[in-house]
């Protein structure tokens, strides 16, 4: 069994972060002399938890584009100097057999080295609108494993691969589980469950409606399962009662997801990913304040499918209550969303990733 060196980068945020550490699971699980490490940016979130997850990773000076406070770029430049230097050292140290990027500003640097010694290189774009870094690497890559149909648009159709995004093993195994324990073709108003994510960090807009509307869950006999993230648990935490539990994180979140009967979420590329697995209907409120507003293009594309609700966050206090009605009051359109988000489900997303990268191993 050959042993091959294998670089990861990703960052920035968790929907760039556990894909790469899926594909890397992956790939060891499959051939355990493997040697992988990852590349990611000085005091971000992948410098904690790639080591959690197992994994060395190395950290080089580099940041994105901040659009709204354009003073805050003034170091950019001779950032991205010392970053390619930084880089070229890791990948000289290392000399990988292949470099696999799955997003952030931090694997720009790295692939880009990579490519000028010919390195192959896969990259893995989760959301409907690809990054700035996806786009500027995608001319380099070999493979690009995208998530979203009518992708050529932005990258060279001959190097794409409709694969979907890796989710989270435990998510893929209690699949069955969640699907038998679906109650949507039954649901009484007074036996619901709604299961609200609004992101690790919590989401402003979506706690104010939430807590704005709880007389009207209570009135309604709404059991509410509220994620309401770590910023605003202290705020929020005093509302807990028999109908509403309140949690700044959910780390076992399938057990929560077979629970639920209607899902309020963010838009995130991987969350929407795990929705569709999970196949309930969903009322999907994207962020504004994510890079190529690519949050609202990953929620339309399902709202254009009819596999989800969306709502603009600038709508919410208009539009909320009165979507959550129809959702209660309507088994046809609750069976009708169920079963579309969960056509778009792609549960073999990471092996098909890592199938593309053997080959190309393989084959050299």
């Amino acid at each position: 069994m050959k042993k091959n060196r294998i670089i990861i980068s990703c960052g920035g945020t968790g929907g760039h972060i556990y894909p790469g550490i899926a594909i890397a699971n992956n790939l060891k699980n499959l051939c355990p002399l493997n040697q992988i490490l990852f590349v990611g940016a000085f005091g971000k979130m992948e410098m904690k938890k790639v080591p959690k997850a197992g994994f060395n990773i190395k950290g080089i000076w580099i940041s994105g584009l901040n659009r709204k406070k354009w003073w805050k770029n003034f170091f950019l430049p001779i950032k991205i100097f010392v970053s390619l230097f930084q880089a070229f050292l890791i990948w000289f140290k290392f000399r990988p057999d292949i470099m696999i990027g799955t997003g952030g500003y931090a694997s720009l640097p790295i692939l880009f080295i990579g490519s000028v010694f010919k390195t192959k290189i896969v990259i893995q774009e989760q959301n409907c609108l690809p990054g700035i870094s996806n786009k500027i690497l995608s001319r380099f890559a070999s493979v690009i494993a995208v998530a979203y149909e009518n992708m050529e648009i932005f990258f060279p159709q001959k190097n794409i691969f409709l694969t979907g995004n890796p989710v989270r093993s435990s998510l893929i195994q209690s699949k069955s589980q969640i699907l038998n324990t679906k109650k949507n073709s039954t649901l009484k108003k007074n036996s619901l469950n709604l299961l609200v994510l609004g992101g690790s960090l919590g989401s402003e807009k979506i706690n104010e409606v939430i807590s704005n509307n709880l007389p009207f869950f209570k009135k309604n006999k709404i059991k509410i399962i509220w994620q309401c993230g770590n910023n605003y648990f202290e705020r929020y935490k005093g509302y807990e009662n028999k109908f509403t539990k309140i949690f700044p994180f959910l780390e076992e979140i399938e057990k929560f997801y077979k629970k639920s009967d209607i899902i309020i979420s963010r838009a995130g590329a991987l969350t929407i990913s795990e929705l569709c697995l999970v196949g309930k209907p969903s009322i999907l409120i994207p962020s504004p304040n994510v890079s190529e507003n690519h949050q609202f293009h990953n929620a339309k594309y399902l709202q254009d499918r009819r596999a989800a609700i969306m709502i603009e966050e600038k709508k919410i206090n208009d539009e909320f209550k009165k979507q959550l009605e129809k959702l209660i009051e309507s088994n046809i359109l609750r069976k009708q969303l169920s079963t579309a988000i969960n056509n778009l489900a792609r549960p073999d997303a990471t092996k098909d990733i890592v199938f593309q990268i053997n080959k190309i191993l393989v084959n050299g």
